[in-house]
């Protein structure tokens, strides 16, 4: 067993809690916390992304988000990509854990959407659940947008009325939802 490793032991067969994790990191020095943060950070690039994130390194700390998402969201098919909504909205999560600011969820979740569109209209995609997704992040970003201060919406509302008008040529009843939601948030014509 290495020099610096505490074990914890529990009931037997439950994982250990934050309780127990936080009891073991308080026998750990600097050194070993920081040699901790660097093997959790190579060990995962999504772990490098929240790090990056949440420690405000980088130029532009969306980025590794949005690729994320796109990836999922509108992945390519001619590289036998699959989609995955869940991994896409797991890439907002993330974020919100990471930093969470309100300009950058709402950011993310119109990026979403507007990801989402690309793919529909470059590979005439029809699926139920991929358009219930689709809603459902369309009705997250304009709570987004509405929870930003006004001066700030602006740009965000002239993006999901543009999104509002691609989704007329969609179907699945996509229009007429994103149209309740639009009217309903009183974002404007």
């Amino acid at each position: 067993m290495p020099k610096d490793f505490v074990g914890v032991a529990g009931e037997k067969g439950t994982l250990p809690s934050w309780k127990a994790v936080k009891a073991a990191l308080q026998s750990f020095g600097r050194a070993g916390l920081l040699g901790l943060v660097q093997d959790l950070y190579a060990l995962d690039r999504d772990n490098q992304g929240f790090l990056h994130a949440r420690l405000g390194l980088g130029s532009d700390q969306l980025a590794p988000f949005k690729a994320i998402i796109s990836r999922w969201i509108c992945p390519d098919l001619m590289r036998n990509q699959l989609v995955s909504i869940s991994k896409a909205k797991k890439a907002i999560a993330d974020y919100k854990k990471a930093i969470g600011q309100p300009d950058g969820l709402a950011e993310l979740s119109v990026f979403y959407c507007e990801e989402a569109f690309s793919f529909v209209e470059s590979y005439a995609f029809e699926d139920e659940r991929y358009f219930v997704g689709l809603i459902h992040m369309y009705d997250r970003a304009v709570q987004r947008v509405l929870d930003l201060p006004v001066a700030e919406r602006r740009v965000y509302a002239e993006r999901l009325g543009r999104l509002r008008s691609r989704a007329s040529s969609v179907g699945w009843g996509v229009e007429d939802e994103f149209n309740n939601i639009w009217y309903e948030a009183d974002l404007g014509d």
